[in-house]
């Protein structure tokens, strides 16, 4: 007890130095919820492009029915194929659908989609919905399906997320609401894919205009039709294209997210707010709210005083020191979910010293899991042995992580020939949670002498420099929304997934990238449970990360918020919440 007091007697000491340091950090990366399924398209690029309204402010609607949500970041992108964090796909879950979705026990169930069947080993056939409606009034179709999965895959827009779907060889449409979906080998978790958030519906319009905006401001004398005979075919002439126009293709798409969701965009003001309006002519039962209002509020007692006051309805995340406080509060209550998220520390593999794996290991030993969570978290959540959370299929409990051992620590810095320590960075962004467990690492790895600087990062710059592999050591988190292994591993820790998509400790192991493969290629579970766990026992000895703790999702609610909850992967489920 004595030692444990004496970290958070430094920790409070060293806070000064931190945030010394925060005045330095020009990035960004991931949110205040431990989220993400990481992406990394930057703020420049995104955010203010993504509808952004004139102005220096945009008018909240102060209807008695439009919600008001107060969240810690920004999105990044209103691109259903843009990044993968999890405040961006908050809002886009409202504007966009996909074909398949997961209820609340994570099943898949429909969508866009009334029916499928396989066809066949590495096929499936799946019936749209008839008379669904875009919000710019253009017509859901298999035409539209074809066309958005082939843009997800487009190099010319290059998305972060295109790993979910580089498995598919052919988008064949059968006829107006028949299309039949090939991949190249069997792919067991392909209703998961399609369920995620990046299987978004884009209008046909605005895809077609995108990509001709695009050839327009590249300069090129080509047509939109040229240009998809150039894409068929592939080659160095398609490459050539593909560099003149990626500077410009998503950028019309940023500015007009249109889907066939029950809310559609009404205005934005970057860094500020993002409003919502109901859709009146979705194809199902509408939205209840008249509108949504995602209100940028980054301070964690900033959120409080919102809820408290009534100038927000929910506040998310809710700091853990804060949940009791807003539990009791006579106008609010707590909404806890547990998760398939994961909070880590990351090393980058191919700096020295984190490209010995020595050096990992006994970094990772140095740290004591169960203080960060009962002393930051305050006991919110479990400790993660590894990258999958128990629910996750491919999660093997009988993995042994590495566990706090300072003697072991010591003797494989020596072996690694760094007994006497090293200077290194650990960045973080604006984070409670996230700063004081940098200084909890900050003062644990002391005891190594190993001295830590510590930078606090915007949102996007953190999420654009981790991916260009600026870092030493970071924290971020993963959710694992499809609850399965490939998601959870693949993107994190596949060699081919460095950087943007996910694997931002730039690991690279071919024995490793040998098992994630066969793990999306079996299809027998149980097969596909043996290759996964040996995956996870490979991961102790490459130790590309602290893996700190799978979180519950803390939000505030106010009283009189009816149908709201938020589901395993952090997203907020609006379409029947009404205020009374």
């Amino acid at each position: 007890m004595k030692a444990k007091n004496l970290v958070w007697f430094f920790a409070l000491m060293l806070g000064f130095a931190l945030v010394l340091s925060a005045c330095a950090g020009d990035g960004e990366v991931e949110t205040d919820s431990d989220d993400a399924d990481t992406g990394t398209e930057t703020e420049e690029t995104d955010s203010g492009d993504d509808g952004d309204s004139e102005g220096d402010e945009a008018a909240v609607d102060t209807d008695d029915n439009h919600l008001i949500i107060a969240v810690s970041s920004d999105l990044v992108s209103l691109d259903p194929h843009g990044n993968n964090d999890v405040p961006s796909s908050n809002v886009r879950s409202n504007i966009y659908e996909t074909l398949v979705k997961q209820d609340e026990n994570m099943e898949i169930v429909e969508g866009l989609a009334e029916a499928w069947e396989p066809v066949g080993d590495n096929s499936w056939k799946f019936t749209l919905r008839e008379g669904v409606q875009f919000h710019d009034g253009s017509e859901f179709t298999a035409e539209v399906v074809k066309a958005n999965l082939e843009r997800i895959l487009d190099p010319a827009i290059g998305s972060p997320r295109s790993f979910l779907y580089d498995m598919l060889s052919e988008v064949t449409v059968e006829s107006d609401y028949e299309v039949v979906i090939t991949t190249e080998y069997p792919f067991a978790p392909l209703l998961a894919h399609l369920a995620h958030d990046a299987g978004g519906m884009l209008s046909l319009e605005v895809i077609e205009e995108d990509y001709t905006q695009a050839i327009a401001e590249a300069g090129l004398d080509l047509s939109l039709e040229d240009y998809y005979e150039l894409r068929a075919a592939g080659g160095d002439d398609f490459e050539e294209v593909v560099s003149e126009i990626a500077e410009y293709a998503g950028l019309y798409v940023a500015q007009n997210p249109v889907g066939t969701g029950y809310f559609q965009l009404g205005n934005r003001v970057s860094g500020e707010q993002t409003v919502l309006t109901r859709f009146d002519g979705y194809w199902g039962e509408p939205a209840k709210a008249e509108g949504v209002t995602f209100k940028v509020v980054p301070e964690p007692s900033a959120r409080v005083a919102e809820l408290e006051t009534g100038y927000s309805h929910i506040a998310d995340p809710i700091q853990p020191t804060d949940k009791d406080h807003v539990d009791n509060h006579e106008a609010t209550f707590m909404n806890v979910q547990e998760s398939v998220s994961l909070s880590y520390v990351s090393f980058n593999t191919e700096k020295a010293p984190f490209d010995d794996p020595r050096v990992r290991q006994a970094v990772s030993l140095a740290i004591n899991q169960e203080e960060i969570i009962e002393g930051i978290y305050q006991g919110n959540g479990i400790p993660a042995i590894g990258p999958l959370a128990p629910d996750v299929f491919g999660y093997d409990p009988n993995v042994e992580g590495l566990l706090y051992d300072l003697d072991r620590a010591q003797e494989l810095l020596e072996e690694a020939g760094y007994g006497d320590g090293f200077s290194t960075t650990i960045w973080t962004n604006d984070n409670e949670q996230r700063e004081e467990t940098a200084l909890y690492v900050q003062h644990a790895l002391q005891a190594l002498n190993i001295d830590v600087e510590i930078e606090v990062l915007e949102w996007g710059a953190y999420l654009e420099r981790t991916a260009a592999g600026e870092h030493d050591m970071f924290i971020l988190g993963w959710s694992t929304v499809t609850a399965d292994a490939d998601y959870g591993m693949y993107a994190l820790l596949h060699s081919s997934m460095h950087g943007d998509p996910g694997n931002r400790a730039f690991l690279t192991d071919d024995r490793l990238d040998e098992l994630l493969d066969q793990g999306r290629r079996e299809t027998d579970p149980d097969a596909r449970q043996a290759i996964y766990s040996e995956a996870q026992e490979l991961l102790v000895e490459l130790a590309p990360m602290i893996y700190v703790h799978h979180q519950n999702y803390l939000t505030g609610v106010r009283n009189e918020v009816e149908g709201f909850w938020v589901d395993a992967l952090g997203i907020y489920q609006l379409k029947d919440v009404t205020l009374n």
